[in-house]
């Protein structure tokens, strides 16, 4: 008898159970189309119309006159001292932000990774400030924290100065120090994000290799060196990623402030776009601004994560070499 049919039969029922796994699999991702189509008539659509956007002389002071300007408007916000400036001000603004709120969010992590009195009310207090309104935390901040009258840095100034018999220096915070202002408040902000996310990176380690290391005579800080920032560091580039995408799109601390002032010190890209979009009136420049934001935050992405990753290598123990050949 031929071993041709049994070969046959079992491809054919191989081939009909590739085939049910395959349309099982389509049946899982149907009701994931939805979600597709959602997000590219939300994201990638409205993105490529501002790339269309950035191409053309549109201004509506001159309604009449719009037509296709080619690179003029990048070669136009390029060479604009002003953005130029709101540029430097967005890097320094959303490094700045992003790794103070990093190590302050790691640092309570690490503490409320452990066990006390109250740790759940103590957790739901830092994660109220990422709670509030970005427009009214920027107003606590600029009326009842950094005014000079009566904000709470002057009044405690004051305070101490009584205790020693001094007058104390009101100094006006915001107009001399706008950009360090800005940050504390985005800081403050964002800090309760990087802590979660640090946080949940702690709670998913094995406690069995942190004390087989205890074990070993490693300590704490070997531990964390070695061992804990490894595995925290995917947590660590989701955070940085997350901060720099939410931090450069940052408009409301900047205009409820400082509204980029004094002069250009505090001038972001959002900020500056806005400025151009509806006090100049010209959207092809601001479209062409807008894009440069993306790529900026793709740079300065890619640029955090490598440096992550770089200093997580570093991070790793050296493997030791065998001694001897065979």
């Amino acid at each position: 008898m031929s071993t041709s049919t049994p070969t046959a039969a079992f491809a054919a029922a191989r081939a009909d159970a590739e085939r049910r796994e395959r349309r099982l699999r389509m049946r899982r991702r149907l009701p994931l189309l939805p979600g597709l189509v959602f997000l590219i008539v939300v994201t990638q659509i409205p993105f490529v119309v501002t790339i269309f956007i950035s191409f053309m002389k549109w201004n509506l002071m001159k309604p009449k006159d719009v037509r296709f300007g080619t690179l003029k408007n990048y070669t136009t916000v390029l060479a604009d001292p002003r953005m130029r400036a709101a540029i430097l001000n967005t890097v320094v603004m959303v490094v700045g932000s992003v790794g103070i709120a990093l190590i302050i969010g790691t640092g309570l992590a690490l503490l409320l990774n452990r066990k006390f009195p109250g740790r759940g009310i103590v957790r739901t207090l830092l994660i109220t400030p990422f709670l509030i309104m970005p427009v009214a935390a920027s107003l606590m901040w600029r009326h009842l924290i950094y005014n000079p009258v009566y904000g709470l840095l002057n009044g405690t100034l004051n305070a101490i100065g009584k205790l020693f018999g001094l007058t104390a220096p009101q100094p006006e915070w915001v107009s001399s120090a706008p950009m360090v202002a800005v940050i504390i408040a985005l800081v403050w902000t964002w800090t309760p994000f990087m802590m979660l996310i640090t946080l949940a990176g702690l709670q998913s380690q094995t406690l069995d290799i942190v004390e087989a290391a205890k074990v070993d005579g490693a300590g704490t800080f070997q531990t964390f060196r070695y061992i804990t920032l490894p595995h925290l560091r995917r947590y660590l580039e989701l955070a940085i990623v997350l901060g720099i995408i939410y931090l450069l799109n940052t408009y409301d601390q900047v205009f409820t402030i400082t509204a980029g002032g004094p002069g250009t010190a505090t001038t972001n890209l959002p900020y500056e776009i806005y400025l151009t979009a509806f006090r100049k009136y010209d959207y092809g420049e601001a479209a062409a601004a807008g894009v440069l934001v993306v790529i900026l935050s793709t740079i300065v992405a890619t640029f955090g994560l490598r440096l992550l990753t770089s200093l997580a290598d570093t991070t790793q123990p050296a493997k030791t070499k065998k001694e001897g050949k065979k």
